[in-house]
């Protein structure tokens, strides 16, 4: 009994309050693929494989949503991106 109501009360705090924001990159006719790779990798912390599939997507697709995450991490994350001469921003 005591570990169901442990359960249901973490449960409760995860929900409550919690905005979940998407980073979305936008395709470009400037930067290499391998630009953009490398730039998802140094700040998203994506994996080689991870990063060279959302670059294809954000090249098929014209977008693609790189990470999810609180506000101030997706909007520092995308000041960075856009350091790096991408096109991003931060959506609900």
């Amino acid at each position: 009994m005591k570990e169901n109501i442990q359960f249901e009360l973490l449960e409760e705090v995860e929900t409550i309050g919690l905005e979940t924001y998407s980073l979305v990159v936008f395709n470009d006719d400037v930067n290499t693929f391998d630009h953009v790779i490398n730039t998802l990798q140094n700040v998203c912390g994506h994996s080689p494989e991870q990063a060279e599939q959302c670059t294809i997507l954000i090249h098929y697709k014209g977008k693609c949503a790189v990470k999810s995450g609180g506000w101030d991490k997706m909007a520092a994350m995308r000041h960075k991106i856009c350091e790096a001469g991408l096109s991003a921003e931060v959506l609900d």
